[in-house]
């Protein structure tokens, strides 16, 4: 069977990322995590490396596994209990692991909040979620009706596994400034740059219950669309690009959180 290098397919993704020069949290650890042995011959996504993609990836015949959070992202630990099972899970399985977080957010075309936006047809004007020199989210303009973006978003995150809940809507609230941060995209710093920026309808993946406490006072309306679900369409559309590119088969292994 016809296949890559890992070291010819990492030689491709890092450069394309911007792995050396996107900053990150450090248990991202982006790139490749774990080596294998031999050509790579078909590519498993995923957005979480968790037992359940390791083996749905070993059970569909994948060689290299494509994840946004990969192995340490629960920091630095001991190789004992689930940890050791997942690390002896693709080496046992002989699966490369290459992890994309914040480079795969921030990136142009591949980027997770670009891409939703791109399915809620909504046009991007600029960045937004700045993270030291990158922006992690994009913004925009529109003149919709808000209950009816809620309703948009709804029907696209329901098939990825998560009911869209929002903030209160006041009545009549139109959608005219708009931003995007997929994940935990509800933060501190992402909510004073929406009320900084006039943003009046933030559409993230998860947020603190204060988020929403607060956002109504502030004329903010957030949805939330579910942190696994905005971030299927990252690891999906790099896949996608790597199997044209490289000739590979592929697959997505759906494995929602409920999150």
């Amino acid at each position: 069977m016809s296949g890559v290098t890992l070291a010819a397919l990492a030689a491709y993704l890092d450069p394309l990322l911007d792995i050396v020069g996107t900053p990150d949290y450090a248990p991202a650890l982006n790139g490749v995590q774990v080596s294998h042995r031999g050509l790579v011959t078909k590519i498993a996504a995923a957005v979480d490396c968790s037992q359940r993609t390791i083996d749905a990836a070993a059970v569909g015949g994948a060689n290299f596994l494509l994840v946004h959070h990969g192995l340490f992202w629960g920091g630095l630990q001991p190789l004992t209990g689930p940890h050791l099972g997942r690390v002896r899970a693709l080496l046992l399985a002989d699966i490369a692991l290459y992890s994309a977080h914040l480079p795969l957010d921030a990136h142009p075309t591949f980027g997770n909040s670009r891409l939703l936006a791109a399915e809620l047809g909504l046009s991007v004007h600029g960045g937004y979620a700045r993270h030291e020199q990158i922006d992690c989210g994009v913004r925009g303009e529109a003149d919709l009706d808000t209950a009816v973006l809620v309703e948009r978003v709804r029907a696209w995150a329901t098939p990825w596994g998560h009911h869209t809940v929002a903030s209160a809507i006041p009545t009549g609230h139109r959608t005219q400034r708009w931003a995007i941060c997929s994940g935990a995209g509800a933060q501190v710093e992402t909510l004073r740059e929406a009320y900084a920026t006039g943003v009046d309808t933030l559409i993230v993946g998860e947020g603190p219950h204060w988020s929403a406490v607060e956002a109504p006072e502030r004329g903010l309306v957030i949805v939330y669309a579910g942190h696994y679900a905005t971030e299927t369409l990252g690891v999906r559309a790099l896949a996608t690009h790597l199997s044209e590119h490289f000739g590979l088969p592929w697959d997505f292994i759906h494995s929602p959180t409920g999150l």
